[in-house]
């Protein structure tokens, strides 16, 4: 009995801050109807969105209301159980404008959905038939999911309580030492980012609502454009340059992005994930223009803006393209799937396996070959840079890298098989899955809207499993039957 009443209470306090996980989400679902002012001929379309949305944040707010009174105590396994609900919820509901005013079948816009909260930017929306509000709500969810429910939940009302959660939601680093403090930073230099971005993009001769749009889907690092060619519509070098600085800032760990505003430029410099761009991207850019761009029939200025760009877009998980890669050759393709799946920065609105983890990894890895060459008496430990201070990597971090490595790319293989299965080439179920699993959004054909519903499916789960980086779902999930069948 008095475990029934622990779990009880327990429980309780899960759905409270559940609820209130679920009000941000609906009230993202309602904020494109702000667009109505500028559109008013989409009025017909409102109810797609106020159904769902005032949903949300009626239920969210009622079961908040009701047991934010309750202990709030949260350990990571009760916040890896908030994560899964509330993302799951946010999906679910997020996909009801999709399919009512979009246009979609179910699959479809699950996908869609799926495709926007988790920042990836895979998409089979036909743009060139699609109302302002459908474009503006895709780019919305992915500025929030960008952000994540954590730290907007944080910043907004929850104490040191919600660690474990923004844990589980795989923001465990903070800024400053208060939590709540941190989060609200976090929030200030995303938004700052944001209407900087906007600024910019518009001098650079965007209109306003395609400046807004890609300003909240190049910082979230999430791909969605107004336009099929994406950024290439615009063949403009200035309207690319702005797109890679916001780029770049996406990808920064927010941790990162403090010190370099506040001027501690060393510890920037000395960081290891920065440490890692300054050697993959010139590279990276080096062997597109030599091996891919140069032979195309483009100019060389040409050849080395798509080089620079498609560079930084791929390693940053941000999913926009200045070009098709169909008459790339296989070089180009390899180099592109490497820099997904190696992604952003931790702590960032990046995907991917991490920079900070290959960082790590190459590091454990040079310590071992050093290690056998010492005396067995000498006692020593690989080292990395976060934040301002040095960090020594112990046998189990190195352990517990090393099996998330392994875990992501055995379920890369697992997803790159199955949509080979469905006849595509080898090399296009590896560029296709990789992007899909990053949450990268680029795309060498194989997602569109006659896609088969098991191909889509496959990609969404592995949209699901890259953004909340496996571990919270397996343990949440485990948890959870742990409660209510152990």
């Amino acid at each position: 009995m008095q475990q029934r009443n622990w779990l009880g209470q327990k429980y309780r306090t899960i759905f409270g801050y559940t609820g209130l996980m679920i009000a941000i989400a609906g009230t993202t679902i309602l904020c494109p109807l702000i667009a109505l002012i500028a559109y008013p001929e989409e009025t017909q379309l409102a109810w797609g969105f106020l159904i769902p949305g005032l949903f949300l944040v009626i239920i969210g707010l009622l079961l908040w209301c009701q047991l934010k009174h309750l202990s709030t105590n949260l350990t990571l396994q009760d916040g890896c159980i908030i994560v899964i609900l509330s993302w799951i919820i946010a999906i679910a509901f997020g996909s009801i404008p999709f399919l009512t005013v979009g246009g979609l079948n179910f699959t479809q816009a699950v996908f869609e959905s799926t495709s926007g909260w988790t920042t990836t930017g895979l998409s089979v929306i036909d743009l060139g038939q699609t109302s302002q509000l459908i474009l503006l709500y895709r780019s919305t969810i992915q500025l929030v999911g960008g952000a994540g429910f954590a730290i907007l939940a944080l910043g907004a009302i929850i104490a040191p309580a919600g660690l474990g959660i923004a844990t589980a939601e795989g923001r465990s680093e903070q800024l400053v030492a208060n939590v709540r403090r941190s989060a609200k930073l976090v929030l200030n230099i995303y938004t700052a980012y944001i209407a900087a971005g906007i600024v910019a993009l518009r001098l650079a001769k965007m209109n306003w609502f395609d400046a807004v749009n890609h300003a909240f889907t190049t910082l979230s690092t999430g791909g969605f454009s107004t336009h099929a060619a994406s950024v290439g519509y615009w063949d403009s070098p200035a309207i690319e340059a702005v797109t890679i600085i916001l780029m770049l800032l996406g990808t920064l760990n927010f941790l990162t992005s403090y010190l370099l505003l506040t001027g501690k430029f060393s510890a920037v410099i000395r960081n290891s994930e920065v440490k890692l761009q300054a050697l993959v991207i010139p590279l990276s850019i080096t062997i597109l223009l030599l091996g891919v761009t140069s032979k195309l029939d483009l100019t060389l200025n040409k050849a080395l803006r798509v080089a620079f760009f498609e560079s930084i877009t791929a390693l940053s998980t941000s999913g926009f393209s200045i070009v098709s890669y169909t008459n790339w050759n296989s070089i180009g393709w390899l180099v592109l799937i490497v820099l997904m799946l190696i992604g952003g920065g931790t702590g960032a609105t990046a995907g991917g396996i991490k920079q900070f983890r290959i960082y790590a990894l190459y590091r454990g890895v040079v310590w071992e070959v050093r290690r056998q060459l010492l005396p067995k008496n000498v006692i020593t430990e690989p080292d990395v840079w976060q934040g301002e201070s040095q960090h020594f990597l112990s046998d189990l971090q190195l352990r517990r890298i090393s099996m998330f490595v392994f875990l992501y790319l055995g379920i890369y293989l697992a997803g790159s098989g199955i949509i080979a299965a469905y006849g595509y080439s080898l090399a296009e179920s590896f560029f296709e899955y990789a992007s899909a699993l990053s949450t990268v959004g680029l795309s060498v054909g194989v997602t569109a809207p006659d896609a088969p519903i098991g191909l889509l499916w496959t990609e969404i789960t592995g949209m699901f499993l890259g953004r909340l980086e496996f571990f919270p779902i397996i343990v949440g999930f485990l948890r959870l039957y742990q409660d209510i069948w152990g």
